[in-house]
């Protein structure tokens, strides 16, 4: 695979490493960028990766709760500014209100919606053709809890992300605090339970790799392995992660004092995983005036 300079700049917002050092690691991996990331982090020049990608499509995320049910969705545009338009706006409480009234959980069949006469997919698109931008539902998540449990709902920056907690007990503020701290913290996993195995050994190949290269001794190299290993599971796991509201405690020590338990969580940004186009503004005028 050819190393352009859009994989190099790719990998580079991804790692924070420079470009040369990029470069490097892909022609070395042959332009895989999965495995160029893992040779940055390996050699001690990128230490944190995130999976996600770069967030660059623009919209708006939205939460509706019913009783023991909750749908998380997000609606994109390709401008922020369109996504303040009251149009755009009208729309996303129009798909709010129809997702959870309908009980869907699958966005194929949400899509097939009737909302007076017309598909909500068709809604969307005569929206597209209204507005003049680009629309498009790409996610949806559906939750139920119990009558036990609690719902936790966050919204930052108007819908830029939105997430979700569900709790043991009814106390409604200890919810929000957890689904706030998910907004801020981004923990991949409730706790290290689901951590699957092939996810660790890939971690711990990486961070031996990564203890090796900065010349440490094989015979301690391990024990470093487990210490990293520790740290690296205690940033994605939200029990063990410091609490948002209190960097002395974990999210595990809040809950407890509050007698509760985390029972899962949800979380959507705008924009995840979505590469936005890149427009040169010079170069297209000039492109015009030929």
């Amino acid at each position: 695979m050819a190393v352009t300079a859009a994989l190099v700049k790719t990998l580079r917002e991804r790692t924070g490493a420079g470009m040369l050092d990029c470069k490097k690691a892909l022609v070395e991996t042959g332009g895989d960028i999965e495995r160029a990331v893992d040779l940055l982090r390996e050699k001690g020049i990128a230490k944190a990766a995130k999976k996600a990608g770069r967030i660059a499509a623009e919209g708006l995320c939205s939460i509706r709760l019913d009783g023991n049910r909750a749908v998380l969705f997000e609606l994109n545009s390709e401008t922020d500014f369109v996504a303040k338009n009251q149009s755009f706006l009208d729309l996303l409480e129009n798909i709010g209100t129809a997702l959870i009234e309908s009980g869907k959980t699958d966005l194929e069949d949400a899509l097939k919606l009737d909302m007076g006469g017309k598909t909500l997919e068709d809604v969307i698109i005569e929206a597209t053709a209204r507005i003049g931008e680009k629309l498009s539902l790409r996610r949806l998540v559906s939750i139920e809890k119990t009558s036990d449990e609690t719902f936790g709902a966050y919204t930052h920056m108007g819908g830029k992300i939105v997430s979700l907690s569900v709790i043991t007990g009814d106390d409604g503020t200890v919810a929000k605090d957890i689904a706030m701290h998910v907004a801020a913290e981004n923990p991949q996993y409730v706790d290290r339970s689901q951590v699957s195995e092939s996810v660790l050994a890939h971690e711990r190949e990486i961070l031996k790799n990564e203890a090796l290269n900065e010349g440490k001794p094989e015979h301690i190299v391990d024990k470093m392995v487990v210490g990293r290993l520790n740290k690296y599971l205690q940033s994605i796991c939200l029990v063990d992660q410091p609490f948002v509201k209190d960097q002395d405690i974990t999210v595990k020590d809040y809950l407890k004092r509050h007698d509760a338990e985390i029972r899962t969580f949800v979380r959507l940004e705008v924009g995840e995983g979505i590469e936005k186009r890149q427009e040169d503004f010079a170069c297209e005028v000039q492109a015009q005036m030929k």
